[in-house]
């Protein structure tokens, strides 16, 4: 598969077809974009609204998939990680297969995709950008699961920054508070609490940061950005 023009920068998003995801891809469409997910109709649709953007299915419970996957995309300038998932549950009552399901997307997916794309970052003198969690840097009760799999992505985050500095890759990592999306309506569902969206982080604020973070000059990085509701 082609990418579209050389002239422009290549964006992997994955989780497009998300909150979140879905902002990002309109706030990026100076971009070529390839938007990542599992569902091609709802893929299909958002790239249909957006120009020069092209849909690519990944599974991310299975990452040994993602090099077949990635073989037609010669270019790529920009790799954001923003595809995850969270279940809540004490450590007694989380069971050892929503641990896997939880590190598998949100940690395993992100590291083995990177490694696919990194000869390609190398390339472009690329960027990394990760979408952790306010999770990734405090743990509350409930939380385990999650919160351990934004900590480990946190210190890959720091592993890949401090190998691939040399080789002009940035890295970079934003951690946003309670955003308005599904995920946080389910979230807020098992904390038997009413979702209430005008409360939270609106994804188009969200989007709009990680597009400064990748906007910023060369000569200096926006390594660690907190993304909190004003109290």
């Amino acid at each position: 598969m082609e990418v579209c023009t050389p002239t422009k920068p290549v964006t992997v998003i994955t989780g497009a077809t998300g909150g979140i995801g879905s902002a990002l891809a309109l706030a990026l469409t100076g971009h070529d974009l390839i938007l990542t997910g599992r569902n091609l109709e709802k893929l299909e649709a958002l790239c249909s609204s957006i120009p020069n953007s092209k849909p690519l299915i990944l599974e991310l419970q299975q990452p040994e998939t993602f090099a077949a996957a990635l073989e037609g995309f010669p270019r790529i300038d920009n790799l954001i990680h923003n595809a995850g998932i969270g279940e809540l549950g004490t450590v007694e009552n989380t069971s050892l297969e929503v641990w896997r399901e939880i590190l598998n997307v949100n940690l395993l997916a992100c590291v083995e995709l990177t490694r696919v794309c990194l000869n390609r970052l190398r390339e472009t003198r690329g960027q990394v950008l990760f979408v952790n969690s306010g999770a990734g840097l405090s743990a509350n009760a409930g939380w385990g699961a999650y919160a351990a799999s934004k900590f480990a992505l946190r210190a890959f985050a720091d592993a890949l920054s401090a190998e691939e500095t040399q080789n002009g890759i940035r890295v970079m990592t934003v951690y946003p508070g309670r955003t308005a999306t599904k995920m946080q309506e389910r979230v807020r569902s098992q904390e038997n609490q009413t979702y209430e969206p005008e409360k939270y982080i609106q994804p188009e604020t969200l989007a709009a940061t990680i597009k400064m973070m990748l906007e910023t000059p060369r000569d200096s990085i926006l390594t660690q950005v907190m993304v909190t509701r004003p109290t």
